[in-house]
């Protein structure tokens, strides 16, 4: 008797939990619109903004004149072997993004077989370079990965890429 008894209470309070925690977890439906009246009114949940703030801008250059751009994760991350010898002896893992100019979303995702190609081959010669070796994650290490990306972009795709992001690197010695 005892041994079908805990096997239910435990299920018991096993459910109860879990329906109460979907219930204390379930997202809050939105609230109604405000009413016509209201709509320029400011709203009580913003924040106010300050009085000395920067006025916001739409992501572009500095100047302010340039085109507006678009930073885009590419889908899949990159994979670099370390050889030595014959060797594997290590693996950079490595997530890219880009930097492009508003509109041409389309564009990157119809060429993005191409854009890896590029970014592999031009990935693989740092490697052999031995840019991945030490500290790699240098400011100075990041900055020529960063440029020679760029560059090797731009010349296989002109003016499609106008800067490289690397979001993450990870390096796993064997």
């Amino acid at each position: 008797m005892l041994k079908i008894l805990i096997p239910l209470l435990l299920l018991m309070i096993g459910t109860g939990a879990g329906i109460g925690g979907g219930l204390y977890m379930r997202p809050v439906p939105p609230a109604d619109p405000p009413a016509e009246d209201t709509a320029d009114a400011p709203s009580m949940d913003a924040p106010a903004p300050a009085a000395d703030a920067p006025p916001e801008r739409k992501v572009g250059h500095e100047d302010g004149d340039g085109p507006e751009q678009d930073y885009i994760k590419l889908n899949n991350q990159f994979i670099v072997p370390l050889v030595e010898g014959e060797r594997v002896t290590s693996l950079v893992v490595l997530t890219l993004g880009v930097e492009i100019p508003s509109g041409q979303r389309e564009r990157l995702y119809m060429m993005e077989p191409k854009v890896r190609d590029v970014f592999l081959q031009e990935l693989f010669a740092h490697a052999n370079r031995g840019g991945f070796r030490g500290a790699f994650t240098s400011a100075s290490n990041l900055g020529n990965l960063r440029n020679s990306l760029r560059e090797a972009a731009r010349y296989a795709l002109g003016d499609l890429i106008t800067d490289i992001l690397i979001v993450d690197i990870v390096r796993q010695d064997n």
